[in-house]
């Protein structure tokens, strides 16, 4: 115990700047702690010296000027709590919480949605729920086809990666859209694929093997489509869903595809 106020002692001696050099070497989640042991350490771990260190480094290239008035810390909970959308308004970008790392979505009207631009087969509508503008609604279809695509210098290097499909049930689904196996596809341009079949109800669970379709609590269903890792700055991940068996699929909404670090 001697010993450890010793060190503590010791530590309080050092100015709040090296401190703070010393806490931004560690992660989001250990300054937050970090700012809990003394009136030093708080002033140290919530410093902008500290979560610079935790943004992105082309922050300033993505966030608009009326956040620049924000501490970096403040900064850094703003972009976890509340995705900002770029790409002409068919994209959006968050922070992961814990480590800071990118999450991408790709909205629907960055997707190439098979049959999208036919007025009888799909109509694009607003909703209240959505980050986005415009939204992706199934009238009817029997090849059923959703792809897109991003570059990997967009998102955190030496990361792990999921692919999400972001949707909705409507009320005038056929029951078969949501309990018949869609194969999802997720891989570099030049790579071995992660493929999977999955069905998007998000009730039914019982013999389904994961992963299962959740309720995200925005509003919206996810399931995941499968994983990569970003090993390379300047590479394309494609991902995309296919059902073209001979039914006619109705009542899906589609919001985008999150890509977001795997936990």
């Amino acid at each position: 115990m001697k010993e450890a106020e010793a060190e503590m002692n010791i530590i309080s001696m050092l100015p709040a700047e090296c401190i703070s050099h010393i806490v931004s070497c560690t992660t989001p989640q250990d300054a937050c702690r970090s700012s809990l042991v003394s009136h030093l350490f708080r002033i140290a771990a919530d410093s902008d010296i500290v979560w610079e260190r935790f943004l992105p480094q082309d922050y300033k290239e993505i966030i608009s000027s009326s956040l620049n008035s924000l501490s970096k810390k403040d900064l850094y909970f703003h972009l976890c709590n509340h995705p900002i959308i770029i790409g002409n308004g068919n994209m959006s970008m968050a922070l992961e919480k814990q480590s800071g790392k990118k999450c991408y979505m790709v909205g629907a009207r960055e997707l190439t949605v098979i049959w999208g631009d036919t007025p009888p087969y799909w109509q694009w509508i607003s909703l209240p729920e959505s980050r986005f503008a415009q939204v992706a609604e199934l009238n009817y279809v029997w090849w059923l086809e959703i792809k897109g695509y991003i570059e990997t210098k967009n998102l955190s290097p030496r990361t792990a990666y999921a692919a999400y499909f972001v949707y909705q049930l409507s009320s005038e689904h056929n029951p078969r859209t949501a309990t018949t196996p869609f194969r999802f596809r997720v891989a570099y341009e030049q790579g071995t694929a992660d493929e999977r079949s999955v069905i998007l109800d998000p009730i039914t669970h019982e013999g389904i093997a994961p992963p299962q379709a959740r309720y995200r609590g925005d509003g919206w269903i996810e399931i995941e489509m499968g994983e990569f890792i970003t090993e390379e700055d300047n590479a394309t991940v494609r991902f995309g869903l296919m059902e073209i068996s001979s039914f006619c699929k109705s009542g899906l909404i589609v919001e985008g595809i999150e890509l977001r670090p795997k936990q």
